[in-house]
């Protein structure tokens, strides 16, 4: 094959190119691109690291805010509790309050109820007390009459009380008839008064300073017997008539204060009285025993006890 004078070898073309050398746009484009690629390398990695830290911010916050979000949960679930309770004790206060209304008119009821009663009561009261002041008024008419009737009576008895000349010729005090003349001599208080029943007996019976023995009764001629121990001597008093003072003497009185001796009732077989005695005598000395006392000078002595 024949070749042309006019087109070079494929060895001088390569010849050719090899001493023509590597065209500088290339290196330059080289250079531009390892440039382009290191702004972009460093350009993405400023832009990861920045990536990066937003994310840990985003993670940061994202926790920061669940904390809070649960805190505010935690807050509203005892909001809600308490809003809960606050209205069970709404319900509470007014079911209360209604019963302490309910109660209240109850009370109130009650309290009219028992008003009406009171007033009630002391209508009545009022009433029996008019009643009654009336009738102790009427009581005190009466007692005032009873009292009347009782100082007339007193008038009376006092007007029945008299002296009479005893048995020994002197006159004697004031004379009881009856108990009840005694009970004033009493209340007179002139005299001491001894008031006592005997009872016939051979035995003697002790009245105030003196021991005295019945020994005879005669109701229908109201007359009696009686002997009196005194000063260790025996006195007889023989058919004495009720009413009549009988009198004698004891050691160391005056001869015209002697003791007295009144029966006001002659029975069968005892003798009601008394005995009365001068003020300054109400503590002679007893009578002895009768052991000790002397025999009577009488036809028939009687040994008192």
């Amino acid at each position: 094959m024949s070749i042309s004078p006019n087109v070079p070898s494929p060895e001088e073309s390569y010849h050719y190119e090899s001493s023509a050398g590597t065209p500088r746009w290339i290196v330059v484009l080289f250079v531009v691109l390892f440039v382009a690629i290191g702004a972009l390398g460093y350009v993405g990695y400023s832009g990861i690291s920045r990536l990066e830290k937003s994310l840990s911010d985003a993670q940061d916050q994202n926790k920061v805010l669940t904390a809070q979000l649960e805190q505010a949960n935690s807050r509203l679930a005892d909001l809600k509790a308490h809003v809960e309770v606050t209205e069970q004790k709404m319900g509470m206060t007014v079911a209360e309050l209604a019963q302490a209304k309910s109660r209240a008119e109850a009370i109130r009821k009650e309290q009219v109820e028992s008003d009406q009663k009171l007033t009630a009561q002391l209508s009545q009261v009022k009433k029996e007390s008019a009643e009654q002041i009336g009738a102790v008024a009427t009581e005190v008419g009466g007692a005032k009459k009873d009292i009347e009737a009782t100082k007339s009576d007193l008038e009376a008895t006092k007007g029945k009380l008299e002296r009479a000349t005893g048995d020994m010729g002197v006159m004697s005090g004031l004379i009881a008839r009856n108990h009840d003349d005694l009970e004033e001599l009493k209340r007179r208080g002139d005299r001491n008064y001894y008031e006592f029943t005997l009872t016939k007996s051979k035995n003697g019976q002790k009245v105030g300073p003196t021991q005295l023995t019945l020994t005879k009764t005669d109701p229908k001629k109201s007359k009696y017997t009686l002997t009196v121990l005194v000063d260790d001597r025996t006195i007889e008093k023989k058919d004495k008539t009720a009413g009549e003072p009988v009198q004698f003497y004891v050691k160391g009185a005056s001869r015209m204060a002697p003791y007295e001796i009144v029966i006001f009732d002659v029975g069968k077989n005892q003798a009601t009285g008394y005995l009365s005695t001068p003020k300054d005598a109400g503590s002679a000395p007893a009578a002895n025993p009768p052991a000790a006392a002397p025999a009577a000078p009488t036809a028939n002595p009687t040994k008192p006890q």
